[in-house]
């Protein structure tokens, strides 16, 4: 088995971190154990471009309890859980490419082994493995089953690409599914983004002003959070049904030129290129702190910033650099500007992954058995798949909800009666 990861020997805290992250995966470990029953993915070549952390782990458990033959590397540079990925090779026998901090050309060649897998099934957490699918590697595009996409940032590229009619095989939008984006991107976004400030910069949040760039479902998670510990939080939007939907919630919403003012704290999450860039650098106040919770490290405009600076400081503290501009005024920007919530913490808790990665497994079971038959397009993940990922998870929380009785359903399914 092939694989390049930093250090086997960090293999046994790898495993208990991946155990432990079980623990609280209910309904990925109910798949698993009828994936081993059932082996749908029997003898499948999958390859995975997702964040290498504990909790993909267990997803990848089950993905080989299923039967397929599996090779991932990493979907950033700077997400790889270093102990895990070693206690995927050692303990768990999965052939991994991924190290904590690798350079760009590393990170390529990464994913160039993962599609050495020769799969029939990937997955991806920006849509990485389809591009080179779609460029570098055309010749293996015809033999693939379909695709998983599991961020935002990815579904944006792919809808497009199916837009543009240059998609080459169906893809499943795995980030759309109920209870991925309604959870995953809202609390585990909100609260890991948090999470990874925190660790970086030990600040206090309470009283500051936090600028959240973007209100969809991950800016809504991280606009909650850092309300609930306190700050003043601002939202910026280009989209006016979600400007006002943030102005509802009771969020301060403004420019992003008037928010570099008087802005503490940039967060920007809305999976587009350069929403921080020099004409908000100029207005930002000495000690400004600008990071970036979006999938590419392409929202905030780190070249501009890096032009505009006397000096730069790397590693003031782990995870922060120092750029300081004109009149010693000084900006801070955490993780280079990626993934702030993988790069400087530990990503999502993994109770929120468990529905995430249970529908990207049977979203994958189900298109492997409608090998042939889908259509070259971006496709919804099924609506029984999200509702039955959702009653276990219920269930593992002891929650009850009610049922519809007979008078009931059959008012749902008349017109007869009126007022």
């Amino acid at each position: 088995m092939n694989y390049d990861v930093t250090n086997l020997k960090l293999a046994p805290m790898g495993k208990k971190r991946i155990l432990w992250a079980d623990n609280d995966m209910p309904v990925l470990q109910l798949v698993r154990k009828r994936f081993a029953s059932e082996k749908p993915l029997q003898g499948v070549r999958l390859s995975g471009c997702l964040h290498i952390t504990a909790e993909t782990a267990n997803l990848a458990r089950t993905l080989k309890a299923g039967g397929a033959r599996l090779a991932l590397c990493a979907s950033n540079p700077l997400s790889t859980q270093d102990d895990v990925a070693a206690a995927l090779v050692k303990d768990f026998k999965i052939a991994v490419f991924a190290r904590k901090g690798e350079s760009r050309t590393v990170f390529y060649k990464h994913l160039s082994s993962a599609l050495d897998n020769k799969p029939a099934i990937t997955m991806d957490d920006g849509a990485d493995l389809v591009h080179l699918l779609h460029s570098k590697r055309k010749g293996q595009a015809k033999d693939i089953i379909a695709s998983m996409e599991e961020t935002t940032t990815g579904v944006i590229r792919l809808r497009a690409m199916e837009k543009n009619k240059t998609l080459r095989f169906p893809v499943v939008a795995v980030n759309d599914a109920d209870c991925k984006h309604f959870f995953d991107n809202r609390y585990g976004t909100g609260q890991s983004t948090m999470d990874g400030i925190i660790r970086a910069t030990d600040i206090l949040l309470a009283g500051k002003k936090v600028v959240i760039a973007g209100y969809g479902w991950c800016g809504r998670g991280a606009a909650m959070r850092a309300s609930g510990m306190g700050a003043v939080v601002t939202v910026t939007e280009v989209d006016p049904l979600k400007a006002l939907e943030a102005t509802m919630d009771g969020f301060n919403v403004a420019t992003m030129r008037e928010a570099a003012v008087f802005g503490d704290l940039f967060i920007t999450l809305t999976g587009n290129k350069h929403v921080l860039r020099a004409e908000h650098f100029r207005k930002m106040k000495d000690g400004a702190i600008v990071c970036n919770s979006g999938h590419f490290d392409v929202e905030i405009d780190i070249p501009a910033l890096k032009a505009m600076s006397k000096k730069v400081t790397k590693q003031v503290r782990n995870f922060v650099d120092e750029y300081t501009l004109s009149r010693g005024r000084r900006i801070y920007l955490l993780a280079e500007g990626r993934l702030v919530n993988l790069a400087a913490a530990e990503g999502h808790p993994a109770s929120v992954m468990d529905m995430s990665f249970a529908v990207q497994a049977l979203a994958s079971e189900g298109a492997y058995k409608k090998k042939g038959k889908l259509d070259v397009r971006v496709y919804d993940v099924p609506r029984q798949i999200d509702e039955w990922v959702a009653k276990l998870k219920l269930q593992s929380m002891n929650i009850d909800i009610d049922r519809l009785t007979a008078e009931q359903k059959k008012y749902l399914a008349s017109s007869g009666e009126g007022t």
